[in-house]
Parts: structure tokens; sequence; C-alpha cells
């Protein structure tokens, strides 16, 4: 059972089969049988997790098991206490109201690295920064959540999805977490056990261990993983093509 983080860079795709020019997990990621649990928008950076474990696969992807996900979305102009709340209180998509989620304002989070290209500046419109925690993943959901409430999103990082976050890899690298931490985070779960399936992405599958049903939080620890041993990281940088 493997857990890698990566920090997916602006303009990846989540996937590693390639058609065409754009970039895919593929140039940052050598590692054999690994598939990405949930998506990432080729226009959003961040916490991407790839597993080769079906039951882990589906923990972290599934929406069932509200695993909450943290994003940091830089917006168009300043959202006021209003706004928040109705980020917070739940927004009317055009596919029904969201759950409510925590908002909250973000200072410029200094451990961000710059954009390449970077954001559109207009120096007549300010921009701020928000804190998203939602525990559902509709489609561009933080981008459509914002939008409804006056605030379009120019740049969306995501930063932690449950206990694990970005901290200390910059843009393409990632880390594996160590089994012993994965499954003492399992240990505070309650699944239940359906039979054996296969999990896998495009271009092939990989056998793994069951779909769980719904999960009951008895807690969930947070702070970042820790590398894998001997404290090594790796950058994901053999074999990578060039920067888009």
């Amino acid at each position: 059972m493997r857990l890698l983080l990566l920090n997916k860079p602006f303009r990846v795709l989540t996937r590693f089969a390639r058609s065409d020019e754009r970039a895919t997990l593929a140039d940052h990621v050598a590692v054999p049988g690994v598939y990405p649990a949930g998506r990432l928008d080729y226009d959003s950076e961040g916490l991407l997790l790839l597993t080769d474990d079906g039951r882990l696969q589906s923990l972290i992807a599934d929406p069932r098991h509200r695993l909450e996900k943290v994003y940091w979305a830089q917006v168009e102009g300043v959202p006021d206490e209003g706004a928040l709340r109705r980020l917070s209180e739940g927004v009317l998509l055009n596919d029904g109201p969201t759950r409510p989620a925590r908002a909250q304002a973000l200072p410029p989070p200094a451990a961000l690295w710059p954009r390449d290209p970077p954001i559109r500046y207009r120096a007549a419109i300010p921009t701020a920064w928000i804190e998203l925690g939602l525990r559902e993943g509709r489609n561009r959901q933080v981008r459509r959540m914002t939008a409804a409430v006056g605030h379009p999103t120019l740049r969306l990082v995501r930063w932690a999805i449950g206990p694990w976050t970005l901290e200390g890899l910059a843009p393409g690298e990632w880390r594996e977490v160590p089994t012993a931490d994965v499954r003492a985070w399992r240990s505070t779960l309650a699944v239940d056990d359906d039979p054996p399936r296969r999990v896998g992405g495009p271009g092939g599958a990989t056998s793994a261990s069951a779909r769980p049903g719904v999960a009951r939080y008895a807690s969930t620890p947070r702070g970042p993983a820790r590398s894998s041993a001997g404290g090594r990281r790796s950058t994901g940088r053999p074999g990578r093509g060039p920067r888009r």
C-alpha cells in the first residue's frame, strides 16, 4: 500500500496518459501502479494524492466519506463578512445548493510559490485570499462558489486533504507517506468491508483491496506527512518533460 503526496503544478492534467501536448502526471511522477485519488483541475495547483490501493483511493476520493479538502483561493475584490457567511452556509449553484463549508479571510500565504504565468494584474481591482474547507467534490466547485458571491477566483491552490498538506513541497515535487502512518490514519475510521475490486487509471489497472462503505470519523490527525524511509524526499523529476 503506497500513498504519495504530489504538489501538482499549474497546467498539468490529472492523469498519466498523454493525448496531446499538455503536461501530465507522468512528467512528475515515475512510480508504476499509482493513480490519483480524486482530481484537480488543469488550471488549479496543489495537493494531489496518488495510491495503488483501491480501498484507500475510495476513502480519499469518495465525497460520501466527507474528508475535508482545504483550498486557498485568490479572488477578485475583497469579500466582506456577508460573502464569507454565504460561502459558509452554502450557495445555490446550477446543480443545487452546496453543503455548509468553512470560509475565512486569509492573509497572502507566505508559503506559496509564484505562479508561472502569474495571474492577470489589474491596478483598479484589488485581490484577496480566502480559505475554504469543503467536504464535497463537485466539478470546479470552488470557482463556481466564489463567482456566485461576486468574487471570481483568479488562482486556486489545494493546500490540504484530510491530515496531509503541501508543507515542504515545491511544484512538481512529491513525497511518500510511510505505510505505518497511513495505517494509523485508517485505524481512526470505521469502515464496512466489501468484496475485493480492482483500481486503476488510464492505461491500466492494478489489483487492490476492497471498496469500503461509508466511513465514520473517530478523529482526524492534522499536520504534514513524514518523508519516506531515511528522511529522503523525491522530487519526482526523473523523466520530466519541459515545463509548460
